[in-house]
């Protein structure tokens, strides 16, 4: 029987962008079904906690940082344009108008309900930090989420079936039940793996619970 990785997700967070081919390579490698769990930008869950406006030594680092691990390991790197999340560079300060990281969360909501959520997140990921200006214009979104054969107007159709915010607002409280609260988190039988660089952990433990495939 397979076993479940719940894999808490943002499409704003670079580190999620970066662990996303690991994340497939886990379905190739082990019996487990890998499931996508979008949850907003901690910029958004947690407004007041994220960031010192007078102290940019912070994010500085989270974007040196993550340019230097895509340029590690191979794989294109720019911040989106437009950013995903609508905020101020020297305030940090978000309104609630959130145009973007709504429709891209409510997608992978959507996407995870067709089997494909880890697919979805993997081809838009690269098409918004693949360094696509625009990304939001025309029709990037629907190329991108054909490679993961799926159909972004249908999609769109399907989510007006059902409140999507809220499908989001679980996969927050079940983020807390897993013991973290950043992104991205793979939760396995119970237990987090925080960051890009704790798949090898959680390979790992994949290991010890004998899930590698033949």
């Amino acid at each position: 029987m397979s076993h479940n990785i719940d894999v808490f997700w943002s499409f704003r967070s670079p580190y999620s962008y970066l662990v996303t081919p690991d994340l497939l390579r886990l379905r190739e490698d082990y019996d487990v079904s890998v499931v996508l769990r979008p949850v907003l930008p901690i910029a958004l869950r947690a407004k007041a906690a994220v960031f010192d406006a007078t102290d940019k030594k912070r994010p500085q680092y989270i974007v040196m940082d993550s340019y230097r691990r895509a340029k590690f390991l191979g794989l294109p790197m720019a911040w989106p344009k437009p950013d995903p999340v609508v905020q101020d560079r020297d305030t940090f300060e978000v309104p609630e108008e959130q145009p973007y990281i709504w429709r891209l969360s409510t997608l992978g909501i959507e996407a995870e309900r067709r089997g494909k959520g880890i697919d979805f997140a993997y081809h838009v990921a690269l098409l918004l930090w693949g360094g696509t200006v625009d990304w939001d214009k025309g029709d990037h979104l629907m190329r991108a989420a054909a490679k993961a054969g799926l159909d972004i107007a249908d999609m769109e159709m399907a989510l007006e079936q059902y409140d999507g915010k809220a499908e989001i607002a679980k996969n927050h409280e079940r983020l807390e039940q897993g013991g973290h609260w950043g992104v991205p988190t793979m939760v396995f039988d119970g237990e987090p793996f925080f960051g890009q660089d704790r798949i090898d952990t959680l390979r790992w433990r994949l290991d010890e619970a004998g899930l590698r495939r033949d």
